[in-house]
């Protein structure tokens, strides 16, 4: 299925998901000419780091201890004094160097590493290994650094080629690069690009969702964990439980509403033997357990919260909405094989359903009463 889009909206979907939309109009040589998901990164961060090189890499200060003939920055008594040091002539200083050797390109070094093993494309994977040894000739060290390092390694408004180049990093060590590593991450092939293609879908329409309604005070939240409404149990049903984890979470504090959106990469019908093409039973139990496993009464949203199965539409358009047990749940389907604004203005319509009333007093209710009346 993956294999039916095109490749320019997997390259949309991935500049959503990597919060990098503003760069949409760019690249298009890379894109065009890019094999699959990991040779485009690899294709674009090269491109990114020779620019940058070009102009020397973003410099930091780092702080450094050494004995010296002389004093530099602060001098440090106790070393001094224990080590006898001025009798030598010497004195322990300790100082900010101004190094390249900064959180930010030690990312960039690393996801360069990391590309250059696992590209298949032998020209892209060079230059990815070429621009990983000048990293390496110009002090970069080969250590990829922790999220508090990258935390106080603040990137400024005017920093943005450094941006892009962190931001692609991140995606490479992200899970939404397929890689050969053993453990979490996924091996190429068709299951690994399903995989990968459906993280995307979901980041992308995440980050659409959080650019425009965050402005306007909802808050969004991906991956988030929730738990069953257990009583009782016996010692051996916990580990034995399975996990619950919506996808996107919308809340908006002031008017109370939540909307959970469960995304899937797959055909959102299914055929059956006697009524034609249905929906996933398995995929409407998730949104379904979801909403009413939540339910409290200390939590007012969650008595009405919304939910929404989100796929990309395969065949024609799906866009259908019903009221259980006072949730209104709908199952809609969006065109991956559009051209970029018609792909856009179907994200754009999400926002408008988060930002319009809820339809339990609407069109579902309207329906309802023609059929009881």
């Amino acid at each position: 299925m993956a294999g039916e889009i095109p490749l320019r909206n997997i390259w949309l979907l991935f500049l959503y998901a990597a919060d990098l939309v503003q760069y949409k109009n760019s690249f298009e040589r890379d894109v065009e000419a890019a094999r699959d998901l990991p040779d485009l990164v690899g294709r674009l961060i090269a491109h990114v780091v020779e620019q940058r090189l070009r102009r020397n890499l973003s410099r930091g200060y780092r702080t450094r201890a050494a004995v010296l003939p002389r004093v530099r920055g602060r001098i440090d008594m106790l070393a001094t004094e224990t080590g006898q040091l001025m009798e030598r002539g010497q004195v322990a200083c300790q100082f900010q160097e101004h190094v390249m050797d900064t959180p930010r390109n030690r990312m960039v070094r690393a996801a360069l590493d990391r590309l250059a093993a696992r590209i298949s494309e032998p020209e892209t994977a060079h230059r990815c290994r070429s621009l990983a040894a000048d990293f390496s000739r110009v002090g970069v060290a080969n250590k990829r650094p922790s999220r508090a390092e990258l935390g106080l390694d603040q990137i400024g408004r005017n920093e943005r080629t450094d941006r892009m180049m962190v931001a692609l990093a991140r995606m490479v060590f992200d899970d939404t690069i397929p890689t050969e590593t053993m453990g979490s991450t996924f091996q190429p092939g068709t299951d690994a690009s399903e995989h990968l293609i459906r993280r995307l879908f979901e980041r992308a329409v995440g980050n659409a969702l959080r650019l425009e309604l965050e402005p306007q005070g909802w808050r969004i939240a991906q991956g988030r964990r929730i738990d069953w409404p257990v009583d009782v149990s016996t010692l051996g049903m916990p580990p034995i439980l399975p996990g619950m984890q919506t996808d996107i979470e919308l809340n908006n504090p002031a008017t109370g509403r939540r909307i959970i959106i469960d995304t899937k990469f797959t055909r959102i019908l299914t055929s059956s033997n006697f009524r034609g093409e249905i929906l996933k039973s398995g995929y409407l139990y998730q949104i379904y357990a979801y909403l009413r496993t939540q339910e409290r009464n200390s939590d007012p949203p969650s008595l009405t919260a919304e939910g929404i199965l989100l796929h990309p539409q395969v065949g024609g358009a799906v866009d259908e909405t019903m009221i259980v047990q006072g949730h209104q749940i709908s199952v809609r389907t969006i065109d991956l094989t559009a051209d970029a604004s018609e792909f856009e203005a179907s994200l754009r319509q999400l926002v408008r359903l988060a930002n319009s009333t809820s339809l339990r007093n609407e069109s579902v209710g309207g329906e309802i009463a023609q059929l009881l009346f």
